[in-house]
C-alpha cells in the first residue's frame, strides 16, 4: 500500500443513516448494525431544540457513543445555509481522525433528506455509504390503509413550500400525490385542493408511525395546528379490477 492509499484508508466511513418515519421497528437491520457500531453519531436538531431522529433511535444508543447534534434551519433554503458547513467540518473533524460518522436522517436520506447537504460536501474526500430507509411519504399510505398507484399511475411527490399556482398545476395532472411539509401552508394547499375539486378525495396524517400519530378527516383539520410533519395524500383513482 503506498504512502496516499494507506492515508485514505486511515480515514473514516461516512454512512447516511435512513432510520424511517418514526416507528423503531421499521429500522433495517443494516441500519441498526451500522447504528450501534460507529464511534460517532451525527443528528438534525430544530430551531426549538427537539431532536427528532436521535429520539427515534435513542434506545439503540450507546453511553460511549460521541454525538454530534447538528442545528439547522428548517424554515428556510438549507442548501445554500452556512450551518450545513458548520456540520460538515465538524463530522470531516472525526472522519479525519480515522471515526466513522453515522448521520441519522429520518425516512430516506436521499428523499428530501438533511443527509444530502452532507453528502454533497464530503462524499468526494471520505468514503461514503448510504443506508436506504422507509420514507414517511409510503408509510402514510401503509397508515392510511390506501393504494397509492396502479399499474401506469404517475405519482408526485410535492412539497406545500411550493407557490400556490406550482402546485396547481402540478396536482391537476397527476395520478396520485403526496405533499410534504405541510405546517403552516395547510391553508394554500386546501385552497387548491379545492379549486381543482380534489378536497373531498385528499387524506391527512400527521407524524406516521409515530406513536403520536394523527389521521383526520380533511374538512376537521384546522390550519393553525397543523404541524411541519403533515401529509395530505391523493390516492390514485384508477380501477384495479
Amino acid at each position: 500500500m503506498n504512502i496516499v492509499e494507506n492515508a485514505i484508508a486511515k480515514k473514516g466511513s461516512l454512512y447516511g443513516l435512513g432510520i424511517g418515519p418514526g416507528d423503531p421497528e421499521l429500522l433495517t437491520i443494516k441500519a441498526h448494525r451500522i447504528l450501534t457500531s460507529v464511534p460517532v453519531i451525527a443528528y438534525p436538531t430544530m430551531e426549538s431544540g427537539k431532536v427528532l431522529a436521535r429520539a427515534i433511535v435513542a434506545d439503540f444508543i450507546r453511553p460511549e457513543q460521541i454525538e454530534v447534534p447538528m442545528p439547522l434551519p428548517f424554515s428556510v433554503d438549507r442548501s445554500s445555509q452556512p450551518y450545513y458547513d458548520i456540520a460538515a467540518k465538524k463530522i470531516a473533524e472525526h472522519l479525519e481522525a480515522g471515526r466513522d460518522v453515522a448521520v441519522l436522517c429520518e425516512g430516506d436520506p436521499m428523499l428530501y433528506g438533511s443527509f444530502m447537504y452532507i453528502f454533497n460536501r464530503l462524499s468526494d474526500r471520505f468514503h461514503t455509504e448510504v443506508i436506504p430507509g422507509i420514507s414517511s411519504t409510503f408509510a402514510s399510505a401503509a397508515m392510511l390503509g390506501a393504494p397509492l398507484t396502479y399499474r401506469n399511475d404517475v405519482l408526485s411527490i410535492m412539497p406545500a413550500t411550493l407557490e400556490a399556482g406550482v402546485l396547481r398545476d402540478r396536482l391537476a395532472v397527476a395520478d396520485a400525490a403526496i405533499i410534504i411539509k405541510l405546517g403552516r401552508h395547510f391553508a394554500k394547499v386546501k385552497a387548491v385542493l379545492e379549486e381543482l375539486g380534489l378536497f373531498t378525495r385528499a387524506l391527512y396524517i400527521e407524524r406516521a408511525t409515530m406513536p403520536n400519530q394523527t389521521i383526520k378527516a380533511i374538512a376537521s383539520v384546522v390550519a393553525e395546528e397543523v404541524p411541519y410533519w403533515a401529509i395530505v395524500m391523493i390516492p390514485s383513482q384508477t380501477n384495479p379490477q
